[in-house]
C-alpha cells in the first residue's frame, strides 16, 4: 500500500477557510442582537456578553475547531493552524474584563468603556499574533531569526496594525457620541472593531499570488 505523502502547506493556503468563519460570527452576532432588542433586552449585560462574543469572537470558536481538526488529522503544522490556536486561547480574556468593569461601576456605554469592545474584538487577535511569533520561533530556532521573519511576514504585520489602530477608532467614535445602547448597536460596534478578517485576507491573497 502506497504511503500518502503530505506536502507542507503553502503560505496562506488555509486562510480562505478562516476568513469564512469571521463572516459567520458577524451574522450570528447581528441576528442575536436583533432578537434581544425585539425581546426588550436592549441593555442586558448578559445579552451584550453573548452578542459581543459572537460578533467579536465567533470566528475564534470555529478557528479553534479548525486547528483541532487539522491536528487530529495529522496535518503538517502551519501558520494558519498556529493563528487559529492563538485566537481560540485568547477569546476568554474579555469576559473577565467586561465583568470586572461592570463590578467596578464603569460606564460601559460611555467614553471610559471604549476598551470593552476592543478586547472582545481583538483579544483573540492579540493571542493569534503572539502564537504566530512563537510558531516562527519554533520553526527558525532563534528569537532573532523569528523577529526578522515576523517583520517580513505580511500576515503578522497586518495583525499588529489592526491591534494598534482599532482602539483609536473605538475611542474616537465614543468621543463623538456613539453609545451601544441597543444590542444591534453593540453588535455593529464590535463588528466594526473586529478587523480580524484583515490578516487572514492578507494570507489568502498571499497564497493566491504564490
Amino acid at each position: 500500500m502506497r504511503e500518502e505523502t503530505r506536502r507542507p502547506e503553502a503560505p496562506g493556503e488555509a486562510f480562505g477557510e478562516l476568513l469564512r468563519y469571521t463572516v459567520a460570527g458577524y451574522g450570528l452576532g447581528l441576528c442575536l442582537g436583533a432578537l434581544f432588542d425585539w425581546l426588550g433586552w436592549e441593555q442586558s449585560g448578559l445579552g451584550q456578553w453573548a452578542v459581543r462574543t459572537l460578533a467579536g469572537e465567533g470566528e475564534s470558536v470555529f478557528e479553534g475547531l479548525f486547528a483541532l481538526r487539522r491536528r487530529l488529522a495529522g496535518a503538517v503544522g502551519s501558520m494558519a493552524e498556529a493563528y487559529g490556536w492563538g485566537k481560540a486561547l485568547g477569546m476568554v480574556v474579555p469576559w473577565g474584563i467586561d465583568a470586572g468593569s461592570r463590578l467596578l461601576g464603569i460606564d460601559v456605554y460611555g467614553v471610559e468603556g471604549f476598551y470593552i469592545p476592543y478586547f472582545y474584538a481583538l483579544s483573540d487577535q492579540i493571542g493569534a499574533n503572539l502564537s504566530g511569533l512563537v510558531y516562527l520561533r519554533r520553526t527558525t530556532g532563534r528569537w532573532g531569526s523569528a523577529l526578522r521573519a515576523y517583520v517580513r511576514h505580511p500576515v503578522m504585520l497586518a495583525s499588529l496594525a489592526v491591534v494598534l489602530l482599532v482602539p483609536v477608532g473605538l475611542l474616537t467614535a465614543r468621543l463623538l457620541g456613539f453609545q451601544p445602547t441597543t444590542q444591534v448597536y453593540t453588535a455593529l460596534e464590535t463588528i466594526a472593531a473586529n478587523l480580524c478578517w484583515v490578516p487572514p485576507l492578507i494570507g489568502w491573497l498571499q497564497g493566491h499570488r504564490a
